[in-house]
């Protein structure tokens, strides 16, 4: 049976309710999220065996949290405690051509304090087939991204299958090292990278070759040459892959993928998502979904990728970080069942 393992940061999310600003609202929504924590839900909801790994505070907040995550169906039994505090974001949603805001209030965090050997790796990778890990954990601190180079050196000792989401946030990078000069050395470890060409760029430092992307249209060529790049830079990869959002306004957006396996790029149809709920947690869907899709479809890279946008899709349906829909659901969105109609 497969067994999925993420790590990273875990977050109290504090949002406006609906549409409100900051400076307008009077109450604010508490919810959790975090990358791999969001990977995590995502694939639990698929019935993968999932365990989400993190440092946690002794306090009512985290005990709140861990709750929410086993009540969700995440194994949360290798979550290490102690520190002072868990982080926590805010988010104004936006509206039309007001774009949403998110400030990050995770300074010392109990995870920004995590060590190498706070972990035991060995315990933790017991059963597991894959290791998911994003660009945000080792730019939290260097405790935590000695931490993370720690979990992909043992993974790649075991064998297991190691993905990535580059996921730059140039916001956190603050201890005195940049994304190029860590970044490249924990991508080595990596079989599956997911990233944008941005992604690309500030992370690993490679850009699209003969392509103008300076216009905002990225055409294929540009993802081609930033995959081939990548797979040239890091032989251990074997798969590359991108996702295509291209935004009209705050509430519609248009949403796709590309996969490129070393041999033939494959493109996924794009959705039209014109009235959007929640867009956090957005890549996050869609990397829960491609591992399921990897996990399950075996050799079917379109499949897995058609998979994992539908799966996003939906995810901007849903208020909250987690993406809480079934396999059956993005199914039968693959299938074209676009009506919404009632399910009685």
């Amino acid at each position: 049976m497969e067994k999925v393992v993420t790590f990273g940061e875990i977050m109290l999310r504090l949002a406006t309710p609906g549409f409100e600003r900051f400076g307008q609202s009077n109450t604010l929504n508490s919810t959790f999220g975090g990358g791999e924590a969001n990977v995590a839900v995502s694939l639990a909801n698929y019935g993968i065996d999932t365990r989400f790994v993190t440092r946690l505070p002794k306090n009512d907040i985290a005990e709140a949290c861990m709750r929410e995550l086993r009540g969700l169906g995440v194994d949360i039994s290798h979550i290490v405690r102690g520190g002072e505090r868990i982080g926590i974001y805010f988010l104004e949603t936006g509206a039309v051509n007001r774009a949403s805001k998110v400030i990050y209030d995770r300074a010392h965090s109990s995870i920004a304090e995590i060590k190498p050997g706070d972990i035991n790796w060995d315990k933790v990778f017991d059963g597991a087939t894959w290791f998911h890990w994003t660009g945000i954990t080792p730019a939290i601190s260097e405790s935590a991204m000695q931490a993370c180079a720690e979990a992909i050196k043992i993974a790649n000792q075991k064998g297991i299958t190691v993905s990535t989401d580059l996921n730059y946030r140039k916001n956190l990078w603050k201890y005195g090292k940049s994304a190029k000069e860590v970044m490249p050395e924990l991508v080595k470890g990596c079989d599956v990278i997911l990233g944008n060409e941005e992604d690309a760029e500030m992370a690993l430092g490679i850009k699209p070759e003969g392509v103008d992307v300076t216009g905002g249209h990225v055409d294929s060529k540009a993802y081609l040459s930033v995959s081939e790049q990548i797979m040239k830079q890091f032989s251990r990869c074997k798969k590359v892959i991108t996702t295509l959002r291209s935004s009209i306004n705050a509430n519609h957006n248009n949403w796709s993928g590309v996969l490129y396996d070393g041999k033939q790029l494959f493109e996924a149809p794009t959705y039209q998502i014109t009235h959007i709920v929640d867009r956090v947690g957005g890549g996050d869907s869609f990397m829960g979904g491609l591992i399921y899709g990897l996990l399950t479809f075996k050799d079917d890279s379109q499949k897995a990728l058609n998979f994992a946008v539908a799966a996003s899709c939906l995810k901007h349906t849903i208020y909250g970080d987690y993406n809480r829909v079934t396999v059956d659901e993005v199914l039968k969105l693959m299938e074209g069942d676009t009506s919404g109609r009632v399910s009685r």
